[in-house]
């Protein structure tokens, strides 16, 4: 039996695709992404929900990480309900059946010296 570790709900306030990069696709493409952790016994039912300044929020996009897993779910990828536009602010809130962990990270590769960013989302209740 595995311990459960995190929680149900985390908020990433910041998020943003660059609209272009540097280097080779797609190692390389400017991107955001969720580092989802599910150390559970069962599959965790991940809902992503994309928050923005100028209009209604999208989602939720629907990922499954299987059980004792690690899913890296990159934005750039998410499709259903809609694409994740690029060059536009926005925000995430991210929900599972089961506690997981989750880790945003971006790479800009907007200038040949690229830029990796990574923080712990906020985990909520």
């Amino acid at each position: 039996m595995t311990i459960a570790i995190g929680r149900t709900e985390w908020a990433i306030a910041e998020g943003y695709i660059p609209t272009f990069g540097n280097g080779p696709e797609p190692e390389m493409t400017s991107h955001e992404t969720a580092c989802l952790l599910n150390t559970t016994d069962g599959p965790a039912e991940v809902h992503i929900t994309i928050y923005f300044s100028d209009r209604d929020p999208v989602g939720p996009y629907v990922i499954v990480v299987p059980p004792r897993r690690t899913r890296h779910v990159r934005f750039n990828d998410l499709a259903e309900p809609a694409p994740v536009p690029r060059g536009t602010d926005y925000a995430s809130v991210i929900t599972s059946d089961v506690p997981i962990v989750v880790q945003h990270t971006r790479l800009d590769s907007r200038q040949a010296e690229n830029a990796l960013i990574t923080t712990i989302a906020f985990p909520g209740n």
